[in-house]
């Protein structure tokens, strides 16, 4: 049911939207009056979704898009955009974060490193790059990066640094696409429930949640309100900017 309309008459990409925060943000946007487009690898978490938005009363199209392929990524863009004087927003969520950690820096495959700043990097700009032209003036893009940027989270290098990318090239965005009153922000989360999650042990969970100030475990519902925030017009002087949103862990 849609209870808003902040959003209302607007074309929003979101990347990875198949589950997760990704869906979590779709469906917030939606419901705000977006109309989305679903830009997931999974075929059936995909289709998925587009069935529980439709059935929710959303406009929602899901477009198969690996964001490590420019050929996949140039696609969905023209997908998107095909009926529309211009897309309004994007949401940059899809990254390998899924069973990434555990390995030393002196242990990690070159090529399992390569392949995380390929999806999470690459694919990022890649999906920027083939949106941005496409995107009306006055558009927003958030970004998504990860609070373990500022506390250097350990046997997680590849991630951690593919992470930390996402904050310089938001940044350098945000200037670039300034001119078109474009803004670029970062959404920097906590760890949060949900499905890349699922396997975390308990005990994780007990010792993130013990640092934070606020001493829970963090839900999606604490992140697509501020994704909602950065991309509408209440943030319409808010660019180039990091938020870290995980309950206190870290302060900056």
């Amino acid at each position: 049911m849609i209870v808003e309309s902040r959003f209302s008459g607007k074309r929003i990409v979101v990347t990875g939207a198949g589950r997760g925060l990704g869906f979590a943000f779709a469906e917030r946007l939606g419901r705000e009056g977006a109309s989305i487009i679903i830009a997931e690898i999974d075929d059936a978490l995909g289709t998925d979704a587009e069935r529980k938005l439709k059935g929710q009363g959303i406009d929602a199209r899901f477009v198969r898009t690996d964001i490590s392929s420019e050929t996949s990524v140039e696609a969905m863009a023209k997908i998107a955009s095909c009926d529309c004087d211009g897309i309004h927003g994007l949401v940059t969520n899809a990254a390998w974060a899924n069973n990434v950690g555990g390995k030393s820096y002196t242990d990690i495959p070159p090529d399992v490193f390569d392949r995380m700043l390929a999806i999470n990097v690459r694919g990022t700009w890649l999906t920027i790059r083939a949106i941005g032209p496409r995107m009306k003036d006055g558009g927003a893009i958030v970004t998504v990066s990860s609070d373990t940027i500022y506390w250097g989270a350990p046997r997680l290098l590849h991630y951690v640094t593919s992470k930390s990318a996402i904050v310089g090239m938001t940044r350098s965005l945000a200037r670039e696409l300034g001119d078109r009153m474009v803004r670029v922000n970062c959404l920097l989360p906590g760890l949060t429930m949900g499905e890349a999650t699922k396997d975390i042990p308990e005990d994780r969970w007990n010792d993130y949640a013990g640092r934070q100030i606020l001493k829970r475990k963090q839900m999606p519902g604490d992140l697509d309100g501020v994704v909602a925030f950065l991309l509408s017009d209440d943030a319409k002087f808010i660019t180039g900017q990091t938020l870290a949103v995980d309950g206190g862990f870290s302060l900056h």
